[in-house]
């Protein structure tokens, strides 16, 4: 499988990076972040404890639909597919096509770094990076 690689970044500071980047004043690392998340509590929530069990019942059970996958773990249908669409938002899960209509879960990736700056970074200008 393969390790997603997530930051964690106000979002004023994602906000102005991504301006740099698209006038062609910075470059991205090879080795930065695919994903970001405003906060380490959203990183936190999405990655709870129940979601994480919930990341390795697709992997080791691989249900044949969100309906099979809510039996499996207890969770109501519509909470399952909430907390889904935020996993597919961030890249670590889809959802393929299934036997007729039937959505199957799979997970695009079976690690997540973190990279979490703890001080902020200055050019030779002063400015943020």
């Amino acid at each position: 499988m393969v390790t997603l690689k997530v930051g964690v970044a106000d979002p004023d500071e994602m906000k102005a990076r991504t301006m740099r980047i698209a006038r062609g004043e910075e470059k991205p690392a090879p080795g930065d972040p695919q994903i970001w998340f405003a906060s380490m509590e959203s990183f936190a929530r999405l990655l709870s404890g129940a979601n994480r069990d919930m990341l390795r019942i697709i992997h080791e059970q691989e249900p044949r639909s969100l309906e099979e996958l809510a039996q499996i773990t207890g969770r109501a249908t519509p909470n399952l597919s909430r907390t889904l669409k935020s996993m597919i938002n961030y890249g670590l899960v889809r959802m393929e096509k299934g036997e007729g209509t039937k959505r199957v879960p799979k997970l695009n990736c079976d690690r997540v770094e973190l990279v979490l700056p703890l001080i902020e970074r200055r050019n030779k200008k002063g400015e943020r990076e």
